[in-house]
């Protein structure tokens, strides 16, 4: 008999205005002095100055740390790990995207460790870790309920898959109001990345029944109302929709895993810079396309539960239906293939290989329904190049 090992944050408070109980959350958790994590573009709309305004409120010392970049790099954490010893904070307060809570996690694991990040990425296992309060800023990364973070080693350029739960949120507040200000590409990268943690969380090799239906939910709440978040951003049904269910996509991956898709994108991201959930989104249709044949029922199933297919139609006509509608979502989301994004066509081919290696060394595509060789994942990146 197997065993689903299930991890979730120990708070998890979710809806409008949940990021204003920070004050009541540290309480509770009996953090003193926090660093709060954050990025420019927080402080720029002002919700960083809100959330000092609570705090303030509550006569609770913090730092802030306003720093983190997209894509976040071993030199950029380093940067706040400094700041973080130099006013001995108990524990961290991330509010942002996907790059400033990776940055948050990564400050809470190295504050109680030596040496650097590279000694900790896969398949090393970091289960302990300082306090880490989450508030998502995205709908899309799910990493307020994932026990994983990326980091980018400057000096390899290689992007690190680093997992266990030290990376794991004590508490997430999931507050959809703090998306309503997300641009039309922000929001359909982030979604499109959530719709791939479901997708990949269901037809992984890990799945599991706790997982199964979570991810199931998610990918079907994203397919309903991810344009409709794009084309009106201010949709406030669409965008707490969009927000629960990105955090139910980390719940369903963490718990469950990625697969090729997460593989194959992160090594992308590293060396051409494209944001996380975009280049998820340029490998959906083709990786889906070629891993349905050893998860037919499955994949199947996830056609009909996003409406896509219905039981009039076999497995084999869903997932057709499926790759040709994760196609049509692309297009409408203006998704740009590799060679539209501005890579350069000599560049890309002459990485083939690197990336295929660092794609197999993260694990995730031995977690694939049709598990890739490296060759056949060469294959892939050349297919999709140039895909429409």
């Amino acid at each position: 008999m197997t065993t689903a090992n299930i991890n979730l944050p120990r708070i998890l408070k979710v809806g409008g205005g949940a990021s204003r109980e920070l004050p009541l959350v540290l309480g509770t958790l009996g953090l003193n002095n926090p660093l709060v994590v954050t990025d420019p573009f927080m402080v720029e709309c002002g919700y960083l100055e809100r959330l000092q305004a609570d705090l303030e409120d509550a006569g609770l010392i913090y730092g802030v740390f306003s720093d983190c970049i997209p894509d976040p790099t071993t030199d950029s954490v380093t940067s706040a790990l400094n700041q973080f010893r130099d006013k001995n904070h108990d524990g961290v307060v991330a509010l942002g995207g996907g790059s400033s809570l990776d940055t948050a996690k990564a400050v809470a694991i190295l504050a109680l460790r030596d040496g650097p990040m590279r000694d900790y990425k896969v398949p090393y296992q970091i289960d302990t870790g300082l306090p880490i309060i989450a508030i998502p800023t995205t709908a899309g990364t799910g990493s307020e309920a994932t026990k994983v973070a990326v980091i980018t080693d400057t000096e390899t350029n290689e992007k690190m898959l680093c997992m266990g739960l030290g990376l794991m949120p004590v508490a997430a507040l999931v507050d959809f109001e703090l998306t309503l200000t997300m641009p039309y590409r922000l929001t359909a990268d982030t979604g499109l990345d959530s719709l791939c943690h479901a997708l990949e969380a269901y037809v992984s090799r890990k799945a599991n029944p706790f997982t199964d239906s979570v991810a199931l939910t998610a990918m079907r709440t994203i397919y309903q109302n991810i344009r409709t978040a794009c084309e009106d951003p201010e949709n406030r049904s669409a965008r707490e929709a969009m927000m629960l269910a990105a955090t139910q996509g980390g719940i369903a991956f963490s718990n469950a895993s990625v697969t090729l898709i997460h593989g194959m994108s992160r090594p992308m991201g590293a060396m051409f810079h494209i944001p996380h959930g975009l280049s998820n989104a340029m490998l959906l249709p083709a990786v889906t396309a070629w891993s349905v044949d050893e998860s037919q029922d499955r994949y199947a199933k996830c056609s009909r539960i996003m409406g896509m297919s219905d039981d009039a139609k076999d497995d084999k006509q869903a997932v057709d239906t499926l790759v040709r509608e994760l196609k049509a979502l692309n297009r409408d989301l203006s998704v740009p293939n590799p060679a539209q994004y501005g890579i350069k066509e000599s560049k890309w081919f002459d990485s083939l290989e690197m990336m295929a290696e660092q794609a197999l060394v993260s694990g995730s595509p031995a977690n694939n329904p049709r598990i890739p060789s490296s060759d056949e994942i060469v294959d892939l990146y050349k297919q999709v190049w140039a895909e429409q």
